[in-house]
């Protein structure tokens, strides 16, 4: 009994291994890159930068990430918060329970381009008309800028 395969044999099953392989081990098209992932509506935008993990500045505010948070970056894969360190990233957010970071997602340009609340101007001066306005305890007050009230005798 003859195990061995003709010369052609063995050259067809092999030319056929060859292109099945290159077919099946070539690069995706790279149309996925165009497509906009749908956010929870909760989701907020803002800029993230990782200072050590797990703190995190969001906007310029210390924030902190919360254990077992996801970082998803634009193709949706797991990102290392540590590997992120001291970049400046556009990013859309989610917060647990206890108000830490929980779920953020590396935004695209597609993605970057949609609007989002959390990303507002934040200016430091009053204008004219807001002055007028009374003043109210939002719970962030300072005691000596509460409104005063007059006492009854």
């Amino acid at each position: 009994m003859n195990r061995c395969l003709p010369a052609r044999k063995g050259f067809f099953l092999g030319l056929m291994s060859l292109l099945v392989s290159i077919v099946t081990l070539a690069p995706e098209p790279l149309a996925a890159q165009d497509l906009v992932r749908q956010f929870p509506a909760a989701a907020k935008r803002g800029t993230l930068v990782v200072t050590q993990p797990p703190n995190i500045l969001i906007n310029g505010h210390a924030e902190r990430l919360s254990p077992g948070a996801r970082i998803k970056n634009p193709n949706n894969m797991i990102v290392l918060s540590g590997s992120l360190v001291g970049q400046a990233l556009l990013a859309n957010y989610l917060r647990d329970p206890q108000g830490l970071i929980h779920e953020v997602w590396l935004l695209s340009p597609a993605e970057a381009q949609q609007k989002r609340t959390g990303m507002e101007a934040v200016t430091n001066f009053v204008f004219g008309s807001d002055a007028d306005k009374p003043k109210t305890d939002d719970g962030k007050t300072p005691f000596d800028q509460l409104p005063k009230f007059q006492q009854s005798q």
